[in-house]
């Protein structure tokens, strides 16, 4: 995938080009100072419409672009573009939604760009209006990655509204923006018109107790989601009703392959719930159940073995996590049992026990913990997926 290399979390300023005789001097800049030649079909008309409508010049997406339009030349096809705003790369101020408005206007008929990337920056709601019009006149893109932008519930309703006649979109990350309860309903309503999404990652939107009850039922009845990330809800009180609907969704859904609930402040009566479900659910093979609470409603001991005995009669659920709960001894021998037995593969759960002074401990380790959830590394692709089990294990189009 073109630029998949270029992301860190960190950023740098921003600087303006206030005419078109000057311009920063990023790494990429002629030695002299001077700015790089304006070559190419998007890189050109970004230049000019800028100059058009008065709108400062991002030396990065001005970049970003030429590199693009000499992919282009070559032949590539199917390119994500990867303005992702927590690239070392990136001298400027983070993507606004009056450059993202630009940007629309640049790609919404590009049949060559089949990814966009602009996570971390601040297109807010302006940002998400020009997304959802992306989505209804850009007929070739499949993954869009919205996460951590500022993006509210009019944003989120914006966005679930242009995918109810979308075709094309199979994966759509919407991250860290707070769409809230609002937004998760606009979500849920989607779901049941759209057809083509196969992965939608709402995890620390801070979705309520309604929505997450509403998405759960859409989920009885939508065949195409393979994943879905529904964590860190705002969950009010001691009943566990999102808990008891999604375990009914397992039931009766046989196409969800991906499920993350972490910090849904699960107790022992959920995941006995859960685990009903996963007796009769046969697609299953992620589940993420960490991070609960830590005070006083994690799962204990009992919840967590009972988990580890649906293992044994599921034959497809093949990764667990479940690190951040209350373990006793009976978890730690039940789990060490499973690994031993390779019911449950190492590279596969979050934990690894170890023996002390004849007593069996679980240990955590760094599997599934979303070693590049919010960042690809900047080595390359990585190898495999068990150590980036966050979200990744349902594949998108190949390589997304």
């Amino acid at each position: 995938m073109w630029g998949s290399g270029k992301e860190a979390a960190c950023a740098g300023p921003r600087s303006s080009l206030p005419a078109p005789t000057t311009t920063p001097n990023p790494s990429w800049a002629l030695a002299d100072g001077s700015a790089p030649e304006v070559i190419g079909h998007l890189q050109e008309n970004y230049y000019n419409l800028c100059m058009e409508k008065s709108q400062k010049i991002n030396s990065f997406i001005l970049h970003i672009l030429q590199e693009l339009d000499e992919e282009i030349e070559k032949g590539s096809e199917g390119i994500t573009l990867n303005i992702a705003g927590n690239s070392c790369l990136m001298p400027e101020e983070r993507v606004t939604g009056e450059d993202f408005w630009i940007l629309f206007r640049i790609l919404k008929k590009n049949p060559y760009i089949n990814g966009l990337d602009v996570r971390y920056n601040f297109i807010s709601d302006v940002g998400a209006y020009y997304a959802a019009r992306l989505l209804q006149k850009q007929h070739n893109l499949i993954y869009l990655n919205l996460m951590f932008n500022d993006i509210g519930p009019e944003g989120g309703e914006l966005i679930a509204k242009a995918l109810h006649k979308n075709a094309t979109l199979k994966y759509l990350r919407m991250t860290g923006n707070k769409i809230e309860n609002k937004g998760g309903m606009f979500f849920a309503a989607m779901l049941q018109i759209n057809s083509s999404l196969e992965k939608l990652d709402l995890g620390d939107c801070d979705l309520g107790m309604q929505s997450v009850i509403a998405l759960a039922t859409v989920l009885t009845q939508n065949q195409t989601i393979k994943g879905i990330n529904l964590n860190r809800p705002i969950l009010y009180g001691e009943q566990e009703e999102s808990t008891v609907h999604l375990g009914h969704m397992l039931k009766e859904n046989h196409c969800l392959v991906e499920l993350h609930m972490c910090k849904h402040n699960i107790k022992n009566c959920g995941i006995k719930q859960l685990c009903d479900a996963l007796y009769l659910n046969r697609s299953l093979r992620y589940l993420d159940v960490s991070w609960l609470s830590v005070v006083s409603n994690n799962i204990e001991g009992e919840g967590l073995v009972a988990l580890s005995e649906s293992m044994k009669t599921n034959p497809t659920l093949s990764n667990v996590y479940i690190w951040g709960n209350k373990f006793d001894e009976a978890t730690c021998v039940a789990y060490s049992d499973l690994i031993q037995m390779d019911r449950l593969k190492p590279d596969n759960t979050d934990v690894e026990p170890f023996v002390v002074d004849g007593h069996v401990y679980l240990a955590e380790v760094s599997n599934g913990l979303k070693k590049h959830y919010y960042w690809r590394p900047t080595y390359g692709e990585v190898c495999t997926n068990s150590p980036n089990a966050g979200f990744t294990l349902v594949p998108v189009g190949g390589h997304l």
